[in-house]
């Protein structure tokens, strides 16, 4: 049996972090639901950027929107669109034989407002009724202003994948957000069975310390983290608040390990995904990591339920002078900052294409 097929049968959800046309034309992305056990996919500014500078594959929608007169984030909102359509249509069988827990793809809303809670709202809204399709989740950052609009996002009864978290306590402000919007879906008398899945950033927190935790310690914070992450969501999803909404039809919110590439070239490859495998989550991993986990993947012991030795470890880091909650919030800003940058990039990248098309064509 087969590294992913043994995740699979764990319990573990296994999805790409990526999505490029190349990838829908030649087949591949088929391919990896019918062979690697690939049950879903995300999307991020920084997979974008990616893929459309370095394709000619979009040249013909672009030039097509073009035309219409669409404004430069309009045209690259229905680029993405094209895209996650496309690939919720492959995914949509899974989403049906799983009942809704798995086959989602996931299109981030603007980073440009991370930090401005109504037009999050407002856009979460607009991509989800343009794409049709219900296996789609929006993205919305779990900044402190994203919270709120996840809350209203979920009353509305729109599948949200919570991202840019990178601690135990955003990820809790999630789920709070989250299950408030449930309870007003049912004191309203609506379904309750709105999907969501709280996404953990986990290796940019070794990154981050580097240069200062002790050699003991490299490159097992993301990991403390998310064990201390994993045990607070299965806490919260056996407590009494969680088990009213049960009765009235709610799924439970999954946490999803996301930033599962390994960073430190000194590093097993595998190391996130050995250390984070366990059930009721998902893992969303570069196509370079699925690579080496088809290749050379051995999945041990599942992640323990009670959190392990993670509050161990993060004394050690705190005794090595690393305060892990200013850092997961210095983290998260960062995190919205690159994804800013990249957004910025993608459209410069996009208006740069449309002039050459334009000129070609002329």
């Amino acid at each position: 049996m087969n590294a992913t097929q043994k995740l699979h049968d764990l319990g573990q959800s296994l999805w790409l972090d990526n999505i490029t046309r190349d990838l829908l034309e030649k087949g591949t992305l088929a391919k990896y639901i019918a062979e690697r056990n690939i049950t879903g996919l995300t999307s991020n500014p920084t997979i974008f950027d990616h893929a459309i500078g370095k394709s000619s594959l979009y040249d013909a929608s672009i030039r097509k929107l073009r035309a219409k007169g669409g404004k430069t984030e309009d045209v690259l909102a229905e680029l993405m669109l094209e895209d996650l359509t496309r690939a919720a249509d492959l995914f949509r069988p899974i989403h049906e034989r799983t009942a809704g827990v798995d086959g989602w793809v996931s299109l981030e809303v603007s980073p440009l407002l991370a930090f401005d809670t109504e037009r999050t709202l407002a856009a979460a809204k607009s991509l989800w009724q343009r794409a049709a399709r219900p296996n789609l989740y929006i993205k919305i950052p779990g900044t402190k202003q994203g919270v709120p609009a996840i809350e209203e996002a979920i009353f509305a009864g729109i599948p949200i994948n919570v991202t840019l978290l990178f601690s135990k306590n955003q990820y809790l402000a999630a789920a709070d957000a989250f299950v408030r919007g449930i309870e007003r879906r049912i004191a309203a008398g609506l379904p309750a069975n709105v999907q969501s899945v709280g996404s953990l950033f986990v290796s940019r927190w070794d990154v981050a310390v580097a240069k200062q935790a002790p050699a003991e310690l490299r490159n097992k914070l993301g990991i403390a983290v998310a064990q201390q992450t994993y045990a607070a969501a299965l806490e919260r999803i056996c407590s009494p608040r969680w088990r009213r909404i049960q009765n009235f039809g709610a799924r439970p919110q999954r946490p999803l390990w996301a930033s599962t590439g390994t960073k430190d070239p000194n590093a097993p490859d595998l190391l996130y995904v050995d250390a984070l495998a366990a059930p009721f989550t998902v893992n969303t991993m570069p196509e370079g990591t699925l690579d080496a986990l088809v290749d050379h993947g051995k999945i041990g012991a599942a992640m323990a339920e009670d959190g392990a030795d993670s509050a161990a470890l993060l004394a050690k880091f705190g005794a090595a002078g690393v305060d892990v909650d200013s850092l997961g919030e210095q983290l998260q800003q960062e995190g919205a900052a690159a994804f800013v940058k990249s957004w910025n990039e993608l459209l410069s990248v996009l208006e740069t294409k449309a002039a050459q098309i334009g000129a070609a064509a002329g």
